[in-house]
């Protein structure tokens, strides 16, 4: 296999690769909007920085 052939075998491994977490991440939003984060996993995100800031707050005091 030469050069260019593997180089192409591992672009489409990682565009495969892409596809599916692109899918995964999807999901995950879809899920997280269903539980009430309404803007998914931005919303997700903000929540689980605020609670690591109550527990370091806590810890603290």
């Amino acid at each position: 296999m030469s050069d260019k052939e593997a180089l192409l075998k591992k672009i489409s491994e990682l565009e495969s690769l892409n596809d599916q977490l692109l899918s995964e991440i999807r999901y995950l939003d879809e899920l997280m909007r269903e539980i009430g984060f309404e803007d998914g996993l931005k919303t997700l995100k903000i929540a689980a920085h605020e609670i690591l800031e109550q527990d370091r707050n806590s810890i603290d005091d």
